[in-house]
């Protein structure tokens, strides 16, 4: 079976089919530049833009880096403010014409990989990061997610812990790897001595390049494993959504 999973993110908007059976993509990716300012009308046209692109004309799940309850989208760290408490559900339907199921774009990857990658087959508590424009986050405790938990906006330092620990922080602010990875690491520690995960999914596109940060962590007892389907997650769990998984 094959749903479409878009996927919005601060930088881009990213999406494919999806082959359910398999969590993989069918085709390779699209992806179009996130709007700036990233205004509902505008973002709706990228999401078109990319659903375009491959002509699908389905059911889709799309993704929104924000606290989305029942297709309402409730915050906007890192997109317009035009979304909050934005009908997102229903501005994107009417856009594309389509059947549309949206929710928080990690709590969508955690759910692809807690099925189909590295969260597969663990109990207890685990938490995926996806640390990008931001840092967002999904907590399962045996394999029942907890929605919605944005632990990106915990206060480190005086700030919210993604101003200094995204991979956004660590382009902007030009930091090495080993500098970086100091941070990422009290960040964890810090999630840590609240949750006492078992074990920590690290997401996003920098999941792509763990083997430069991951090593370099000390201090943390949980496991520290990178995402399985690495940037592809959100838009596997997007499809996932969309065909009620």
């Amino acid at each position: 079976m094959n749903v479409f999973g878009v996927d919005i993110g601060g930088t881009g908007i990213k999406g494919a089919p999806v082959d359910l059976e398999r969590g993989d993509l069918t085709q390779e990716r699209h992806k179009v530049l996130t709007p700036h300012p990233a205004t509902p009308a505008a973002v709706a046209d990228g999401v078109a833009q990319v659903i375009g692109h491959f002509g699908w004309t389905g059911p889709v799940g799309i993704t929104f880096p924000g606290v989305v309850t029942g297709g309402i989208t409730r915050t906007a760290a890192n997109v317009d403010k035009d979304w909050v408490d934005m009908d997102a559900g229903k501005l994107l339907g009417e856009r594309l014409g389509l059947p549309v199921t949206i929710l928080n774009d990690a709590d969508a990857a955690g759910v692809a990989e807690m099925t189909f990658g590295a969260g597969r087959g663990r109990k207890g508590t685990v938490i995926l990061l996806t640390f990008g424009t931001g840092i967002g986050s999904a907590v399962f405790t045996d394999g029942r997610l907890v929605p919605n938990s944005e632990l990106g906006h915990l206060e480190l330092h005086g700030h919210d812990a993604e101003k200094h620990a995204s991979s956004k922080a660590k382009e902007d602010e030009e930091l090495s790897w080993p500098h970086w990875a100091r941070r990422v690491q009290r960040y964890l520690a810090h999630v840590e001595m609240l949750f006492s995960p078992e074990a920590f999914i690290i997401g996003g596109g920098v999941s792509r390049k763990a083997d430069k940060f991951v090593p370099l962590i000390e201090g943390v007892r949980a496991e520290i494993v990178p995402a399985g389907l690495q940037n592809n997650a959100g838009i596997v769990g997007a499809a996932m959504a969309a065909a009620g998984r």
